[in-house]
């Protein structure tokens, strides 16, 4: 097994390699790396049965085990995202406008790589994938950390995508995997500073708070997704319902699950007992404030932590607000600063929710379940980052590039 400073010396020799290649030399390694992912499903799926039966014997929730599962349609899913990756602009070497200052000297703004990313995250397997193929096509060496619920489709896929890259121009050493998932090499990865350039944690609120506290690798931070929807007084009442519905029941264990539906007192005699029918075929727990209580048959009453949690469950937190403000000042006091839905034919109200709102994504009438690179055109994503500084939102390829200054002159001197 190596260790992390051979992996980080390889992915630094890789990376400039990477800097100099051509876009249809890196769009032909993707279509080879998609085309290999089809080529090879049986043995993906059969190293996925292993982290299955690991995490059935580790107690592991159904939940958390969807998010680890693969399928043949999970993994055309993940060869169609490279695909797609592909056929992306590229943005390495554009320039973001040229100007003249009063020496005569031409300057210019230019996307570059960052250089070498660590990926940090949890149990989802094509997590490997999307950041594997994002990476590559800004340029950028990978050394991916998973999870022990995913170590055998991980090593799998990572063996994959690196013989992919065998008959191109490019080292397989490009895309790297961490094969040893113990807290130590977690953490010796956080402090890489001399080999990577940036760390990218993906995961539950533990672990990304684990690394903005010990990393000294500067960070991107992809949050946490205690997602809110609230129901305005001049809300349809069946686009309510599907939103609400759609983002709580869809796919529940990911982060742009909404986790807190907020509701205007006008409605919510008329609304509450109707979407608690239609979240009923789900089994959803509703945890709900005093007079929401008094408007459903089945929800327990609501705690302090309740508007705090991410459940990433079939749970739903819900509180009935006097106005339009009261909602937002919850969302602002509670929320992650992920994706937070007003659901309203009133357009001032949506405005105002639109200006007011400090959230990643801010949605009029549309579930929260959209956050996500794929949906935002972006072919994958890394994450979805919460913090404010260099990227916010769903990270395409754009967010995996920094910049330099390009300068021409004639024999300027100062």
């Amino acid at each position: 097994m190596e260790t992390l400073i051979q992996l980080g010396e390889k992915a630094k020799k890789a990376a400039r390699s990477l800097a100099r290649a051509t876009s249809s030399e890196k769009n032909d390694a993707l279509r080879l790396m998609s085309q290999a992912l089809v080529d090879h499903t049986e043995t993906i799926l059969t190293a996925n049965k292993l982290d299955l039966i690991a995490a059935k014997e580790n107690g592991i929730s159904e939940n958390m085990i969807d998010r680890l599962v693969l399928t043949e349609e999970r993994i055309k899913a993940m060869a169609d995202g490279i695909l797609e990756i592909a056929e992306l602009p590229d943005p390495i070497g554009q320039v973001d406008g040229m100007w003249q200052n009063e020496a005569g000297l031409t300057i210019g703004k230019q996307r570059v790589p960052l250089g070498v990313i660590g990926i940090i995250y949890e149990s989802r397997p094509n997590v490997t994938t999307d950041a594997g193929s994002l990476c590559f096509k800004a340029g950028n060496a990978v050394i991916l950390r998973g999870g022990k619920e995913a170590i055998y489709s991980n090593k799998a896929l990572i063996h994959i995508l690196q013989d992919a890259l065998q008959p191109t121009v490019f080292p397989p050493t490009t895309i790297q995997l961490v094969e040893d998932t113990t807290r130590e090499s977690s953490k010796e990865m956080m402090r890489l500073n001399r080999y990577l350039d940036v760390l990218i944690p993906r995961g539950g609120a533990k672990l990304i708070q684990t690394v903005l506290e010990t990393a000294t690798v500067p960070v991107i931070e992809t949050g946490t997704g205690n997602c809110h929807v609230y129901i305005d007084k001049d809300a349809q009442l069946t686009m309510a319902t599907d939103i609400i519905v759609n983002a709580k029941c869809s796919r529940p264990s990911v982060c742009n699950a909404a986790e807190t539906l907020l509701i205007h007192e006008d409605v919510a005699e008329t609304f509450l007992p109707v979407i608690e029918k239609a979240l009923a075929p789900w089994h959803v727990e509703l945890r709900a404030d005093e007079k929401a209580l008094s408007y459903l048959q089945h929800a327990i009453p609501a705690t302090q932590e309740d508007w705090e949690t991410e459940f990433l469950d079939f749970i739903l937190a819900v509180k009935v607000v006097s106005s339009l403000d009261e909602a937002i000042e919850h969302i602002d006091r509670y929320s992650t600063g992920h994706s937070e839905v007003i659901v309203t034919d009133n357009y001032a109200a949506g405005m105002q929710f639109h200006r007011e709102v400090d959230s990643a994504a801010v949605y009029i009438n549309a579930s929260t379940r959209f956050t996500d690179g794929f949906e935002f055109g972006f072919g994958a994503e890394i994450g979805i980052s919460t913090q404010k500084l260099h990227a916010r939102g769903p990270m395409g390829l754009t967010e995996l590039t920094s910049s330099k200054y390009i300068i021409f002159g004639e024999g300027q001197i100062r």
